[in-house]
């Protein structure tokens, strides 16, 4: 558990902000030579490396969501379509890049517990064009976002999981102001972690 500048332990809630490709370059965390990377107000940041392998970041994000070490999860990537970001609002129950279901008794549809409106409004109000997608695109984000969802244990309270689809061409600038936007109106929904926790 992290430290504030006075020495206390840090209550602030963990957001975890994860660009599922490697390839993805346009999202980074760490803005300045200082190494730290941006947080939300009320929260901090875990910047999760991508991976190539699906299957296996799907486990380390539902394990770390899991053990409390965060407790939201905003996944970053492409949209297969030109025009405004796409705020995805579900995951289909489907093997990546192949036919048929990925769990037999998972529900057919998954829906993110992120505040996607709260996310759009503020995302209009800083000026990026986005727009609610009820379409799952077939890909590894659709899949990672469809196990996260379906897997963490029923015990836990519901932590906040959104995914943010940027199309090819956004600008860096774009890019950052839209990833910044979405993790800080999912932070806002955050409550401060328990004293029992941090002591």
């Amino acid at each position: 558990m992290g430290l504030d500048s006075n020495g206390r332990p840090d209550r602030r809630p963990v957001i975890s902000i994860c660009a599922w490709s490697p390839s993805y370059r346009a999202w980074d965390p760490v803005e300045d030579l200082s190494g730290e990377p941006w947080s939300p107000p009320g929260a901090r940041t875990l910047a999760t490396p991508g991976n190539d392998s699906a299957e296996a970041l799907a486990d380390a994000l539902t394990a770390l969501l899991s053990r409390g070490e965060c407790s939201a999860l905003l996944l970053v990537g492409r949209t297969v379509h030109a025009g405004p970001v796409r705020v995805q609002m579900r995951a289909e129950n489907r093997r990546l890049g192949e036919p048929g279901r990925l769990h037999e008794t998972g529900p057919s549809i998954a829906r993110v517990t992120a505040p996607v409106a709260d996310i759009l409004r503020d995302l209009a109000a800083a000026g990026v064009s986005a727009v609610a997608a009820s379409e799952a695109e077939d890909d590894a984000g659709s899949y990672i976002l469809y196990r996260v969802l379906a897997d963490l244990p029923d015990s836990l309270e519901s932590p906040s999981i959104g995914l943010l689809r940027l199309p090819d061409g956004a600008s860096e600038s774009t890019v950052r102001t839209a990833v910044k936007t979405a993790a800080s109106a999912m932070a806002r929904r955050l409550a401060p972690l328990p004293r029992s926790i941090v002591a």
